[in-house]
């Protein structure tokens, strides 16, 4: 079995559920991903967290240029591993 993990970044976290949720239903998902609070170095401002959205992907059956995509529409991006 692969141990292939996506992680979208987006800006907040309405964005990362409604994201989450849209992952399952476009790609299929299994299960929805849990959305994860990323503080930015040295900051204590729940304005200044990204969130990251983990997307297994075991079976690699997921395209990088359809993710990227994806995650643009919430304002985010797909982090290169």
């Amino acid at each position: 079995m692969n141990d292939v993990r996506h992680v979208l970044v987006l800006p907040d976290r309405e964005s990362a559920e409604e994201a989450a949720a849209e992952l399952v239903e476009r790609f299929g998902l299994h299960e929805s991903p849990r959305p994860v609070r990323d503080a930015l170095a040295g900051e204590d401002d729940a304005e200044d967290a990204q969130w990251l959205v983990p997307v297994e992907d075991a079976e690699e059956r997921l395209e990088v240029e359809q993710l990227n995509a994806f995650a643009a529409e919430w304002d985010g991006w797909r982090e290169e591993p």
